[in-house]
């Protein structure tokens, strides 16, 4: 009799606790939790205003005290062109000499290798200007192809173009983008007849630089131009917030 009560009274426990917890469940069920993800976009056109440009000229003889004489002769046509073009000597740097003697491989008839013939030497020397005069340089490095007429073998190298303000540049990218994701939240919120809550957690994205008008791809490292004068900045920002 005493475990017949004993039971029925645990039974009746069970019922109680049970009512008490599908009624919490209940009322929960209507009150708003979770949070909301978003990524926000910053992008910003702007222009290069340092230029990097290279190039090299060459000489080729048997005698290597005559291809030194020589290429410095070359040397000073170059300087005496980009002086008179308005670039200052300072900034005009000459890189080391590059000595490499020449051969030419010999096979006979059959294709067996028959050793080699001493060509010469040949140097090679080359030259960087970085400057802020975007435009000036930039045309010269097009135009310097006028020292083959004074027998000069010039080869110019396409110029590579950076941007100084680069660090003042991505935080206002950031600023940009954290501004997007957080109007892309409030939308979302409105949306669902909720309110957006506090800012939980806040990732930056990989920041990328590419040519305006171009077909660059992002890339998971980063892309940063130097092709282009004119570039695109972009960053994203992945915002998550608590909704109420």
């Amino acid at each position: 009799m005493k475990q017949r009560n004993l039971a029925a009274g645990i039974f009746a426990i069970a019922i109680i606790v049970s009512s008490l917890v599908l009624g919490n469940a209940f009322i929960n069920r209507n009150q708003k939790s979770g949070t909301i993800d978003v990524t926000g976009l910053g992008e910003q056109d702007f222009t290069s205003d340092l230029i990097v440009w290279e190039g090299n000229f060459s000489r080729e003889n048997m005698e290597i005290q005559q291809a030194y004489a020589e290429l410095e002769r070359d040397r000073k046509a170059v300087t005496d062109y980009l002086i008179k073009k308005g670039i200052p000597q300072e900034v005009i740097i000459f890189k080391a000499v590059n000595t490499n003697p020449l051969y030419q491989q010999n096979y006979n008839s059959s294709g067996n290798y028959m050793g080699q013939t001493f060509l010469g030497y040949q140097l090679n020397q080359s030259l960087q200007i970085e400057s802020k005069e975007v435009e000036k340089v930039e045309g010269i490095s097009r135009e310097i192809t006028e020292l083959l007429l004074q027998g000069v073998k010039f080869y110019s190298q396409a110029p590579r173009y950076y941007y100084t303000q680069l660090d003042d540049l991505k935080i206002e990218m950031i600023s940009k983008a954290t501004e997007d994701a957080r109007i892309r939240a409030e939308k979302i919120a409105e949306n669902a007849n909720s309110k957006l809550g506090k800012l939980i957690s806040a990732n930056m994205g990989i920041f990328q630089i590419t040519g305006q008008n171009s077909n660059e791809d992002y890339s998971w490292g980063g892309t940063f131009n130097t092709s282009s004068k004119e570039k695109t900045a972009s960053i994203t920002m992945r915002l998550s917030y608590t909704v109420r």
